[in-house]
């Protein structure tokens, strides 16, 4: 009996990870991105200098590996302090990726929106914008699930173009893979 007790613990056993194998298998691949990133100065506003901040991204395998589908959400600010000027952007668009050495290399088009607020007493601002970034990036793999991420986009808010602007960003940091 301690036999066939051990014979169908093992059978069940092994059906669960039968089981679970396909159905991670069927479950949708893509990443999750967290990291710095650096906007460039008057892209929305005028006399607004670089900003720093930080980028999030989630990316969903469309087509194998080929096509995704990527949300991308921003927030730059000089400080904290309700005076000094924040921005946030959120934009979704395809990303095409090719894999390559390791690495995989990418590139996208994204549009959504932009919101920027101060309350200074010169030059107050709030307000948002279409915004679209156009750009790429290369992850590099650091461990088996993870990857070290470097982007640089064209970002630009078309309706609020001022003098001069910087449209660059550039963005660093982890990507979680599944």
């Amino acid at each position: 009996m301690f036999n066939a007790r051990r014979l169908l613990f093992s059978a069940l056993l092994a059906a669960a990870v039968a089981l679970s194998a396909r159905s991670a298998a069927a479950l949708p691949k893509g990443d999750l991105f967290a990291g710095f990133s650096r906007a460039g100065s008057n892209i929305f506003y005028p006399n607004v200098p670089a900003l720093n901040g930080w980028e999030a991204t989630g990316t969903l395998r469309l087509h194998k590996p080929l096509l995704a589908a990527e949300l991308d959400v921003a927030h730059y600010g000089i400080g904290a302090g309700s005076q000094n000027p924040h921005s946030t952007t959120v934009l979704l668009g395809p990303q095409l990726a090719v894999h390559g050495l390791g690495a995989k290399f990418f590139v996208h088009a994204l549009v959504g929106g932009e919101h920027s607020k101060n309350s200074a007493i010169n030059t107050p601002i709030d307000g948002g914008a279409f915004a679209y970034a156009l750009g790429g990036g290369v992850d590099l793999p650091i461990a088996p699930f993870f990857a070290w991420r470097l982007q640089a986009d064209r970002l630009d808010a078309p309706s609020q173009t001022t003098a001069n602007p910087t449209k660059a960003r550039f963005t660093t940091g982890i990507v979680f893979r599944f």
